[in-house]
C-alpha cells in the first residue's frame, strides 16, 4: 500500500484568486526517492507543505482534496503530531534554527529532547546524524558561526536525528557547493535505501535525474508528469514547462542515442557510455 496518497488536491492561498495546487493526484510508496522539478512558482514548495499539514493549517487559505500519509488523512492531524511521521528541510536553514542553543550538537537535540528520546538513544541517533552529513567537527561550534552550507547540513542532521519515516527537502541545496551538494544526495539515498520515503525538491536537475526513483513534473499548480527520470526528461515538450533536460539528455538526443523499447534517451554519463556502446556492437 503506497505511504503517500494525494486525491484531487486543489489549493490556493488568501487574498489571491489563482490555485496554488490545482488537481494533483498521485501515490508514493514506503522508501521512493522522488525529486519534484518545476519553473519558480510552479506549486513545488506549496505541495510538500500540503503534504506536513502546514497547507491548510498554518497559511489557511481555500482547500480541496485529500492528503493520506499511512491512511492518515493529515488535514485531520495536528501539525505537531504529524512531526513525529514527517519532516521537513526548508529551503533558508535560518528558518530551521531555534536560536536557542550553542552548540550544533545542542541544536540537534533539541526536537529529540522535545520528544523525550532516552538520553543514550539521543547520543545515538546525534552523533550517527552528523557522521552522515560530514559535521562531526563542528558540533561544538555555535550554529550562527557556520557557513550556509554548514547550516544547511546541521539542518538536515536535525531532522535525520528524529527519524521520521518521510523526509521532505525544499531545495536542500542551493546554498552548497558541488562537492557539498553531492554529499547531501548522497547522504538523503542512503536514508531512501534504509525505507526512509524522500521528496525532494531541486533545481539542480543533473542531480534529480541521477538520484531520483521517480521525478514530479509541476507547472502552474498542475502535475505534468510523474514518471522514471529516463521518461519525464524524454519529454519534447519539457523546455516549455521551464526545465531544461540533463546535460546527456540533451547529448542523446542529438547523437540520437535512445532505448528502442521504452523510446527515452539517457539522463547520466553511465548511461549514455552503455548505448555508446551497444551501438559499437
Amino acid at each position: 500500500m503506497a505511504e503517500i496518497k494525494v486525491e484531487n488536491l486543489k489549493y490556493r492561498y488568501p487574498y489571491t484568486e489563482k490555485l496554488a495546487l490545482d488537481g494533483i493526484t498521485c501515490e508514493i510508496k514506503q522508501g521512493e526517492f522522488i525529486g519534484v522539478i518545476g519553473k519558480n512558482g510552479s506549486g513545488k514548495s506549496t505541495f510538500c507543505q500540503a503534504l506536513t499539514g502546514l497547507v491548510p493549517t498554518f497559511y489557511r487559505g481555500a482547500y480541496g482534496g485529500k492528503v493520506f500519509i499511512d491512511e492518515i488523512e493529515v488535514k485531520n492531524v495536528e501539525v505537531d503530531d504529524l512531526c513525529q511521521k514527517v519532516g521537513i528541510v526548508f529551503q533558508n536553514p535560518f528558518n530551521q534554527v531555534t536560536g536557542s542553543k550553542l552548540t550544533v550538537y545542542e541544536e540537534i537535540a533539541f526536537g529529540l529532547e522535545n520528544f523525550g528520546i532516552e538520553r543514550s538513544q539521543m547520543r545515538k541517533r546525534i552523533d550517527e546524524s552528523l557522521a552522515l552529513l560530514d559535521i562531526a567537527k563542528y558540533k561544538d561550534r555555535a550554529p550562527f558561526d557556520l557557513s550556509g552550507g554548514q547550516m544547511q547540513r546541521m539542518a538536515i542532521a536535525s531532522i535525520i536525528a528524529m527519524e521520521p519515516e518521510i523526509i521532505i527537502l525544499d531545495e536542500p541545496t542551493s546554498q552548497l557547493d558541488p562537492q557539498g551538494s553531492e554529499e547531501v544526495f548522497q547522504a538523503v539515498q542512503k536514508l531512501s535505501q534504509k525505507g526512509i520515503t524522500v521528496i525532494m525538491v531541486e533545481h539542480k536537475i543533473e542531480k534529480i535525474a541521477a538520484y531520483s526513483d521517480r521525478v514530479m513534473l509541476l507547472d502552474d499548480g498542475k502535475l505534468v508528469d510523474f514518471d522514471i527520470p529516463q521518461k519525464v526528461f524524454s519529454r519534447t515538450d519539457l523546455e516549455e514547462h521551464g526545465v531544461v533536460p540533463p546535460t546527456y539528455t540533451r547529448i542523446g538526443k542529438a547523437l540520437n542515442l535512445r532505448v528502442s523499447e521504452t523510446d527515452t534517451y539517457p539522463v547520466t554519463l553511465q548511461e549514455a557510455e552503455q548505448l555508446l556502446a551497444h551501438r559499437q556492437e
